[in-house]
């Protein structure tokens, strides 16, 4: 359990720094702050995917809540309107997260509890309210804030109208724009109907900070009076929902048949260990259904990615191997087995549902170290020659070809991808016509990716009885090349990339996979000093900086509008799942050790305390470069909490 109390929210600046996400298995989610203050765009008890995982819409923004006691009214509710801050945090006395959120509030002598959960595989939230009466008759009146808009932008009232009936104590609202039905049952109290009912000007501190429109109306219908007798104990379920039906109106049910599907996952990651058990129940936040697929995949970050190839191969083992969820694993390496296109896998499936981009030239050798870890795992070599083997065939001949986007095999036997206006590594961020970290020609960690992809080819063909030796033999020549052209002797680690057959000597983490892959494609003491400069110059309490601080070109805050914001994105702000990676190679380095599984141990520490900021229960994105490294970006990321949780079980609890 995760049990804040009143020190965390003394002002109501310090009670929105920590949220919380809730998650349906098909790309829609419940978040808030703890306080029950919506501070993004993102932000609403239903946020449902109308396509799963995507075509996202707010449809229940809050409800808020106030309760009249011998004719005085208190509010429960907080928000921020422009140049105003409502506090009704001020009666709150708790907030649980166990793993789904209550808020306990306490006016005079009257306890109002409200717990929140989201339905699995539906577009529905159920939040339930359990009121323990003092010595008065009391009123509990819930007000609803109904909207429906893309999730990526705000509303406004001049854009909204929405028609409602009420029907069997089922209130439907049907927005003007769209065919489809909101429908909102209560379990008690009698609806009192509103025309023309609105909240106006809702700010969004965390919008504003980001340098993006901050201010949003809301539709309300009317609201529910629950009158609750003296000494009265009454438990009451809202349910909201864009489902055909409510199949559902008992919320203590839904509550308890969550908390046991949470409750297998664990018993199915198997781990007695205390973090690992929470970072299991992190990880189910990203496995969902895609419709289009009929089949799983991994969403990338909340509260605003989809699905994403090279950040799905890279989550992939913590998110579905390490919590032993291998028949999702099975789905999603064949799901991307039928987009593999000329030697490429989709690096996003975009929310408009048309040909995904293919502009990624690490996810498909990406895929060679999900393939290969899924068959250590799970030793399920029949499925992979059956569905995967000849993609991963086509990739290896496509590169060595040549593919789209420049990407070939050099005479050298080194990849080289893309050009001077493409970004197709992971530090992809471009402001308009600025490509921030220009990283065309050959990356340092595309080619230890690709001598990964090599030697995973070699032992697979062998495998199934096929001449392993033409992958065995170019994978010789791309370690010789790889150490002739990459290694950098003055400061004793490797060149970031080669661009025109120059070497970029910024200190960035990239060069770290090229110890910590299955396959390492530098060993001995040249290994040991690549993990010794990264821990030295990149290293902090939450991840690997992007770029040395020593550098010109080091940002070390990441705010501001989106400009500034992806400028600094990959020039020194702290990203999370090269830690992941930085901890497996420094226990190889240093040959598992029992000093350096210890000091493995202590990389992994500062996450303990992380669990319980920022988005609670999860792992941010991205972080300042400089301290006190404030989160930032997504504020729940599937690499992050992947990477973490792969090293963990694999190279410390073993």
């Amino acid at each position: 359990m995760m049990d804040f109390g009143k020190s965390n929210w003394r002002t109501y600046e310090q009670g929105i720094q920590k949220e919380w996400i809730l998650t349906n298995g098909i790309g829609g989610f419940a978040s808030s702050t703890i306080i029950g203050a919506n501070t993004r765009r993102y932000h609403g008890l239903l946020m449902a995917a109308l396509k799963p995982p995507v075509n996202r819409h707010l449809i229940l923004s809050k409800l808020d809540e106030s309760i009249v006691i011998n004719g005085n009214s208190f509010d429960l509710f907080s928000c921020e309107v422009p140049g105003f801050i409502m506090k009704g945090y001020h009666h709150l006395e708790r907030f649980e997260y166990n793993p789904l959120p209550k808020y306990v509030y306490r006016v005079k002598d009257v306890y109002i509890e409200k717990s929140i959960s989201m339905v699995y595989g539906e577009n529905t939230v159920a939040v339930v309210y359990y009121v323990k009466n003092g010595s008065s008759k009391v009123n509990l009146r819930i007000t609803p804030l109904i909207n429906f808009r893309d999730y990526h932008f705000n509303s406004s009232r001049q854009y909204m109208n929405f028609n409602k009936h009420l029907n069997s104590g089922i209130l439907t609202l049907k927005p003007s724009c769209y065919d489809i039905d909101i429908k909102l049952y209560c379990s008690n109290g009698i609806f009192e109907d509103i025309d023309d009912g609105w909240f106006y000007n809702m700010d969004y501190a965390i919008e504003r900070e980001r340098g993006l429109s901050s201010t949003e109306d809301h539709y309300i219908p009317g609201y529910f009076d629950v009158e609750i007798e003296p000494h009265e104990e009454r438990t009451i379920t809202i349910i909201s929902t864009v489902e055909k039906e409510i199949k559902n109106k008992d919320g203590l049910s839904i509550i308890n048949k969550e908390q046991k599907r949470l409750e297998k996952l664990l018993d199915t990651g198997g781990y007695k260990d205390k973090l690992a058990k929470k970072l299991v129940l992190a990880a189910d936040n990203f496995i969902v259904h895609r419709k289009s697929t009929d089949a799983k995949t991994i969403i990338a970050g909340y509260p605003w990615f989809t699905d994403w190839g090279r950040d799905t191969m890279i989550a992939f083992t913590g998110l579905t191997l390490s919590t032993r969820r291998f028949e999702d694993a099975k789905e999603i390496l064949f799901t991307f087995s039928k987009y593999v296109k000329e030697g490429l896998i989709p690096n996003m499936f975009p929310d408009a549902g048309n040909e995904p981009p293919y502009n990624s030239v690490d996810a498909p050798l990406w895929y060679f170290e999900a393939v290969d870890k899924y068959v250590k795992y799970t030793d399920d070599y029949k499925f992979v020659k059956k569905n995967i083997y000849s993609g991963l065939k086509d990739i290896i001949n496509y590169f060595s070809k040549g593919t789209r986007f420049n990407i070939k095999m050099d005479d050298d036997y080194l990849i080289s991808a893309g050009d001077e206006h493409t970004q197709l590594t992971w530090m992809d961020a471009k402001v308009g016509d600025w490509v921030v970290t220009p990283r065309h020609g050959k990356a340092v960690e595309i080619n230890a990716l690709w001598y990964n992809a090599l030697k995973i080819m070699s032992f697979l063909s062998k495998h199934y009885n096929e001449d392993s030796s033409i992958y065995n033999d170019l994978s010789l020549k791309v370690k010789k090349s790889f150490i002739e052209k990459f290694w950098n002797e003055d400061k004793q680690c490797l060149y970031d990339c080669i661009i025109n057959n120059i070497g970029d000597d910024k200190v960035r983490p990239n060069q770290i996979l090229a110890v910590s892959l299955s396959n390492q494609v530098i060993e001995g003491d040249m290994a040991k000093k690549v993990v010794d400069r990264v821990f030295k110059d990149l290293y902090t309490a939450y991840g690997l900086r992007s770029l040395s601080d020593d550098s010109n070109e080091y940002k070390g805050v990441y705010m501001g509008d989106q400009h500034y914001r992806d400028g600094a994105y990959h020039q020194g702000t702290v990203w999370t799942w090269p830690l992941g990676q930085f901890i497996t190679a420094y226990v190889k380095v240093n040959n598992y050790s029992d000093e350096a599984i210890a000091m493995a141990a202590r990389f992994i520490e500062p996450f303990k305390d992380h669990l319980n900021d920022a988005c609670i229960g999860s792992i941010s994105e991205i972080f300042d470069g400089n301290e006190p490294l404030i989160p930032r970006g997504c504020f729940a990321q599937a690499w992050s909490i992947g990477e973490i949780l792969r090293s963990y079980t694999e190279d410390i609890l073993k």
